[in-house]
């Protein structure tokens, strides 16, 4: 068995990836190491329309529900999330209904004169 797994992974070059051995195309790339701090940032482009005066929006596996205002009922929305600070555009004016940052205590964030 070793000398079918030496020739397999060491010698004998494979289509799939682009007549590599499987060692060389492993060698390639580029490893992790402990050291690096971590870059992953929640990031996300989310299209809605505006249900009764707010949109539900998902975070770390909880619902909330953000305050618009029924004025804007049935009008479509990009909301654009960056880790806990969400901008609440307008599609098709690209006006800024709302600009918050989510407060994960509470499963409704109302619009208030503080957070337009």
């Amino acid at each position: 068995m070793n000398e079918f797994q030496q020739l397999y992974n060491h010698h004998r070059p494979h289509r799939g990836i682009g007549r590599r051995t499987p060692a060389a195309a492993y060698t390639t790339l580029p490893k992790a190491t402990p050291n690096e701090p971590p870059t992953r940032t929640h990031n996300r482009v989310r299209t809605d329309k505006v249900n009764n005066g707010k949109i539900t929006l998902r975070h770390g596996g909880q619902l909330f529900h953000i305050g618009i205002g029924r004025a804007h009922n049935g009008q479509p929305i990009t909301a654009l999330v960056h880790d806990l600070n969400i901008t609440i555009i307008h599609t098709t004016t690209g006006e800024i209904l709302r600009q918050l940052t989510l407060d994960t205590t509470r499963r409704y964030q109302p619009r208030t004169t503080e957070n337009p």
